[in-house]
This record gives structure tokens, C-alpha cells and sequence, in this order.
């Protein structure tokens, strides 16, 4: 039986976590309880909300969840550069990169469920 384990959009939204939790360790301290905290806590519910939608019984609701998980990468892909902007990372290219491909693979989960 598959888990939300078995999906690529959940493994990775897990890389973007990791990705996000080691960037952001090198913010300001003073941005412990503004935008470091804010990142990771919207890149955590990337997956969690993948995770949570794979794990109910219908298909609308999977999708909803789906969508709420857009919502939070469009929140990392913001707080991202906004640190860019703060000079709190230099390339943000890979993270942009990974971003952008999480964006597909969601998108392209959504319309294979829709579709099935």
C-alpha cells in the first residue's frame, strides 16, 4: 500500500525543508522570531499539508490540501527573497530551482488526480 511516503512531491517539499532550516541558520539572531522562524514554519507545512491531504479518504479533499501546500511554497518563494533582498543569502538559484520544480510536481498531482 502507497503513503503520502511514496509521492515525489512530498519527498521533495522534505529536501526544501532541509534546504530551508540549513539557509536559515545562518540569519541574524535578532530573526529568530521573525522571518527565520516564519520560513520554516511555512516550509514545514509543505509537506505536513501533502501528507495530511494524501491521508483522507477523498480525492476533493487531497486536492484542497494540495493546494494548501501551493500556498505555503508561494510564502517560502516570498520569504526567500525577501532574505535575499535583507542580504541574508547570497544565491537563492537553487532554492528558486527547487521551488519552482515542487510547483510542478504539485500541479501535475493535482491534475492526475483530477483526471483519474
Amino acid at each position: 500500500m502507497k503513503t503520502h511516503k511514496d509521492l515525489d512531491a512530498w519527498k521533495k517539499a522534505m529536501d526544501l525543508v532541509e534546504d530551508i532550516y540549513k539557509c536559515s541558520q545562518s540569519f541574524p539572531s535578532n530573526e529568530v522570531y521573525g522571518l527565520t522562524s516564519q520560513v520554516r514554519r511555512a516550509a514545514v507545512s509543505i509537506p505536513s499539508n501533502i501528507a495530511e491531504g494524501a491521508g483522507r479518504k477523498g480525492d476533493k479533499e487531497f486536492i484542497q490540501f494540495l493546494y494548501i501546500a501551493l500556498g505555503s511554497l508561494a510564502e517560502v518563494e516570498t520569504q526567500v527573497l525577501i532574505a535575499k533582498r535583507l542580504n541574508y543569502i547570497d544565491d537563492t538559484q537553487k532554492m528558486t530551482h527547487a521551488i519552482e520544480r515542487l510547483t510542478k510536481l504539485i500541479y501535475g498531482l493535482i491534475r492526475y488526480i483530477k483526471t483519474k
